[in-house]
Formats: structure tokens, C-alpha cells, sequence
């Protein structure tokens, strides 16, 4: 299914998730969900490597967390963190890589700014916290509410910054390879 190429990418883009961790994690007034560098990876991944290589490249980093690799922010690993507050954030970097490769594929070949800083926002910050947020709700035991407005204080301005920056190096990688979604390109029919 994956040739080399995209084997290598996806390879990276784990790796480069994992390097994101290594600055450590803060928790502000005793957040059960740290703030991290790392929620940096599934952005570029999913707007630089669409939405198939993209969702590989996050799911190989999870299976890595899952099977006990120290990767996460603070060295954190195991399948401990799938049951714990931060698990609906970690599943949701699969389908918040998804929604944003897909929207950005949708507008191929246009890279425009404006257009990658919104799919990185939708699909980053917005299918993150709409599967993020309840998790961490129900496993802490807050009321939903009180779950969202904490997350949106603690975490949102940290999460647009690094959606600027995904956006931002997302736009100049395609600019200067522009092939590089080739493969996951629509096809146009030609006349005859």
C-alpha cells in the first residue's frame, strides 16, 4: 500500500513527534492534561503528508506509546494513558490528522495560507478537543462544561501558536516540493 517514500515519511513524522516531547510538559494549576510541544506533530503531519500518511505516521507513534516507549512529553508511555484524562486527545490526533490532510488534499494543488490555517484549526484544535474534552470530563469526573471552558483557558492559546506554525511551514514545504501529495492527487480525465 505505502511505497518506500512514503514508509520513510511516515517514519519521520513518528519521530518527529516524539523529539516534540523532549522539551518536557508543563501542567498549570494542576491540569491532569500537560501542555505540550508534541500536539505540534499531528499538525504538520496531517498538513504536510495528507490525511493516509499522515494518520500512519500518528498511529505508529501511539502504537510506540502503547507498547511502553517513553515518548510522550515528560517520558510518559504505556497503555496506562490510553484509559487516563489525556486519552481522548491522543485518539483524537487520528482523526484530527485525518480531517486536516483531507481538507487540505481537497484544495490541491492551491496551498493557500489562509486555507492550511484552517484545516490545521478544524481538524487540530477542533476534532482534538471535540473528542479530547468529553474524555477528559467523564475520567475526571467535571461536568462537561467546566471541562471545556479549562481546556479552551488552559490549552487554546498555546494551540492556535502551534497552528500558526504548522500552517506556516506546511505552506513553504509545499511550495518548495510541490509533488509531494503527487501520489494522493485527484486525477483529471483528458479528452481525447
Amino acid at each position: 500500500m505505502f511505497k518506500a517514500r512514503d514508509l520513510a515519511l511516515i517514519a519521520v513524522f513518528a519521530a518527529l513527534t516524539a523529539i516534540l516531547g523532549l522539551p518536557g510538559a508543563l501542567t498549570p494549576f494542576g491540569a491532569s492534561v500537560p501542555i505540550t510541544l508534541q500536539t505540534l506533530g499531528p499538525m504538520l503531519a496531517g498538513a504536510i503528508l495528507g490525511w493516509k500518511r499522515g494518520v500512519a505516521a500518528a498511529v505508529v507513534f501511539l502504537a510506540l506509546v502503547a507498547i511502553g516507549l517513553p515518548l510522550l512529553a515528560g517520558g510518559r508511555g504505556g497503555l496506562g494513558l490510553f484509559v487516563g484524562p489525556s486519552a481522548g486527545y491522543l485518539f483524537g490526533w487520528i482523526f484530527g490528522v485525518a480531517v486536516i490532510g483531507l481538507l487540505v488534499q481537497w484544495r490541491l494543488p492551491r496551498f493557500t495560507w489562509w486555507w492550511t490555517g484552517l484545516s490545521v484549526v478544524i481538524g487540530g484544535i477542533g476534532v482534538v478537543y471535540l473528542i479530547g474534552v468529553p474524555v477528559l470530563a467523564k475520567v475526571t469526573g467535571t461536568d462537561g462544561i467546566m471541562a471545556a471552558a479549562a481546556a479552551a483557558a488552559v490549552y487554546l492559546p498555546g494551540d492556535l501558536i502551534k497552528a500558526v506554525i504548522a500552517t506556516t511551514v506546511a505552506v513553504a514545504v509545499h511550495r518548495a516540493y510541490p509533488d509531494l501529495l503527487q501520489p494522493l492527487r485527484r486525477t483529471s480525465s483528458t479528452r481525447v
